[in-house]
């Protein structure tokens, strides 16, 4: 796939899934823009020298502000990828309100902010926009003891398919991955125990992500892709 000179936003750009998706788009010509929380997190990202990585210390995405700024001077964009999130892993009698919240904003609010940022910038000639849910967007059963966090990914998965049709006219492909449990060493030292092997690497994660925001994708949009892996 050929990225040469597009412009991508990749936010959660310095995470694990984040480095993998930027380090794919770099190495096949794209220029990424990627936000950053905090100084500390710029400074952690391994990619922050590369030539084709912009980094901006931008705060909190789910700040409409901070997200029309980060916007707004990005043109042409291309695509716009959207891993920012967070999780919270229990059940919904013991989550406090400001958890609840966090959840919302970290996932549905900075995505939802992201992709009508993205819409705006895209006018004309189009775009691509990728999200990622979560697999307990997909099967709501499985969300059990982390209901908050199933709840905000499912309304990115809603998010995802709605803005699709809403778009397709504009010659805006959007869509969303559904990630199991990724292979990552911050998932590997909370699991100790997991067959590791089962798991999504985050590089083939990364490989869809992608396809779904290339010129070689035509024709996929309001898809939820599910990327399980063997787990």
């Amino acid at each position: 796939m050929d990225y040469r000179d597009r412009h991508v936003v990749v936010t959660g750009g310095a995470g694990a899934l984040g480095t993998a998706v930027v380090e794919a788009l770099v190495t096949a010509g794209a220029v990424c823009h990627v936000p950053c929380l905090d100084e500390a997190e710029a400074q952690r990202f391994r990619l922050r020298e590369h030539r084709g990585v912009a980094l901006a210390v931008t705060g909190n995405l789910a700040d409409e502000a901070a997200v029309i700024r980060l916007y707004r001077d990005i043109k042409p964009l291309w695509a716009s990828i959207h891993i920012a999130g967070g999780f919270a892993g229990a059940p919904l009698r013991d989550t406090a309100m400001a958890t609840l919240r966090q959840q919302i904003d970290m996932n549905l609010v900075s995505c939802a902010l992201c992709c009508r940022a993205a819409v705006t910038a895209m006018a004309g000639p189009g775009g691509r926009i990728v999200n990622v849910a979560a697999r307990a967007a997909l099967e709501w059963r499985s969300g059990a003891g982390m209901t908050a966090y199933t709840a905000s990914k499912a309304a990115v998965a809603a998010l995802t398919v709605a803005l699709a049709e809403e778009v397709a006219k504009d010659n805006i492909l959007v869509n969303a991955v559904a990630p199991s449990i990724m292979d990552t060493p911050a998932n590997r030292r909370a699991m100790p125990q997991a067959d590791y092997a089962l798991w999504p690497k985050v590089e083939d994660v990364a490989a869809t992500i992608l396809f779904l925001a290339s010129s070689d994708n035509r024709v996929t949009r309001g898809a939820v892709v599910p990327v399980y892996g063997k787990s």
